[in-house]
């Protein structure tokens, strides 16, 4: 089984909708988190890169709810490498909640992107950086690695 990148999170009041169940979007601002989380301490040299001319475009985003958190919950993030071409990343995200040991799959997500290079008006698609390339390694499927080298 590949490994995965994890942080965690306590889910607080401001996350829940008046029900009392965590609202959707938080779900996507941590892919995110959990995205920018990984790059400042797994390849702090793309930051370095993104703060010059690197973009990464996120070009899609999706999650699927298996079942309700609510505030005060112990939330795992863990986000694998699903698929790397040339120029695009994939992650997939496992939410598990974490209660006294036990873990529930609570919901499941992904997250495409694209590397693009170049001024604002005239970005195009540039090839994944190796950094992240060899950041990523540990969290795929040696099988995704080696598929690394299509186009896209």
């Amino acid at each position: 089984m590949s490994g995965y990148y994890e942080i965690t999170h306590t889910v607080g009041f401001e996350e829940t909708n008046l029900v009392g169940n965590v609202y959707y979007v938080n779900y996507l601002r941590w892919q995110g988190r959990c995205r920018e989380m990984f790059l400042k301490e797994k390849a702090p040299a793309v930051l370095e890169d993104v703060r010059d001319e690197l973009k990464l475009f996120t070009l899609k985003v999706e999650c699927e709810f298996f079942s309700e958190i609510t505030a005060f919950d112990e939330l795992s993030i863990r986000m694998r490498l699903e698929e790397l071409t040339q120029t695009q990343v994939q992650f997939a995200f496992d939410y598990v909640q974490v209660t006294g040991g036990a873990e529930n799959l609570v919901a499941r997500g992904r997250q495409r992107i694209a590397c693009m290079r170049g001024p604002n008006t005239n970005t195009v698609p540039a090839r994944v950086p190796q950094a992240l390339r060899d950041a990523l390694e540990p969290y795929a499927d040696p099988q995704v690695m080696q598929a690394g080298v299509g186009s896209a």
